[in-house]
């Protein structure tokens, strides 16, 4: 078997990918443009990926492709209906970040939340060192014990982060498509959820019924304290909105893990919010703790062994 890694980089440089080696030869690349991705799988029967896109225009000349495998959870960069038709199997990851996808939305509730920046500046610039008071306590603070926390999609991930925030003393509401009766929580219309809710948590899949899910006027009815985080995907929120809410004071903080277009372009609207002490951004990194990769690969793993012998996970989407 011969199998093409398009962009490993996107596993992390520190993942050693020599697992895939009990398959057959596998040829790593670390990114692959677009130009050159009809090239490099033109040969493989495996192509693994995790950013690269897949479709006519490139796997028309790839005529021992038998499997995608897709080192995430969503489809949206394969042309799934053109694999259908040329009988090339895709799989997919769930369920491998979610405990990562969580600690990075805890953290930036924690340090919006906190003000956390704010006073490790104020140690960091000396003017504590430089002062006398023993303590400070500006700006102010408030324990998140007694507060709402809005989540967003009950899934894996959802369940996951209102656990902990139950733990911690919240409220707990979120919204589900079709409940189902198994949740520990207060399942809410969207509306509702964002009027009472101090803070809110993002985590859907993007899709069209997704898009743009907080919308302006959505932000609207949030409380002008609460804090809003997305760790799902860019394009779940209006980014200019967004923006324009915390630039505006409509709503308290931010934190974003994702965006619409990645990387995040030099004139995204988030751009204008790199001195604001109420934003925290990341690059794309809460699903990726070095165990999450780890259980990723190993999952790929199991897919191709799968696949190779006929079994469950043989599944063309």
């Amino acid at each position: 078997m011969k199998i093409a890694v398009l962009d490993a980089g996107t596993l992390g440089d520190d993942l050693s990918l020599s697992p895939l080696s009990e398959f057959g030869e596998v040829a790593i690349y670390r990114e692959t443009p677009p130009e050159l991705v009809a090239d490099r799988i033109a040969d493989a029967d495996i192509a693994i990926l995790n950013k690269v896109r897949l479709g006519a225009q490139n796997l028309g000349g790839a005529k021992n492709l038998k499997l995608i495998c897709i080192t995430a959870t969503g489809f949206d960069n394969v042309d799934t209906a053109y694999c259908r038709t040329a009988g090339i199997g895709v799989v997919n990851v769930v369920g491998y970040s979610t405990d990562s996808v969580a600690q990075i939305t805890l953290s930036l509730v924690l340090s919006l939340f906190s003000h956390l920046r704010e006073y490790d500046q104020y140690v960091r610039s000396g003017t504590y060192s430089a002062g006398t008071a023993h303590n400070r306590l500006i700006p102010v603070y408030h324990e998140l014990a007694g507060k709402t926390w809005g989540v967003v999609g009950y899934g894996n991930i959802g369940r996951k982060v209102a656990d902990v925030a139950r733990a911690l003393g919240c409220k707990v509401v979120c919204t589900r498509n079709r409940p189902t009766g198994d949740e520990h929580d207060k399942v809410l219309p969207l509306e509702e959820l964002l009027r009472c809710s101090d803070v809110v948590t993002l985590h859907v899949p993007l899709n069209e019924g997704t898009r743009n899910l907080i919308s302006r006027e959505r932000l609207a009815l949030m409380k002008p304290d609460a804090i809003l985080v997305n760790a799902a995907r860019g394009g779940v929120w209006d980014e200019g909105a967004v923006a324009d809410a915390l630039q505006s004071g409509r709503i308290g903080g931010i934190g974003s893990d994702v965006y619409a277009k990645e990387p995040m372009a030099k004139d995204h609207p988030f751009a204008s919010l790199s001195g604001s002490d109420r934003a925290i951004f990341t690059p794309h990194m809460a699903w990726g703790a070095y165990e999450a990769r780890v259980r990723c690969l190993d999952d790929i793993c199991q897919s191709i062994r799968s696949f190779l012998s006929g079994g469950k996970r043989s599944r063309i989407v």
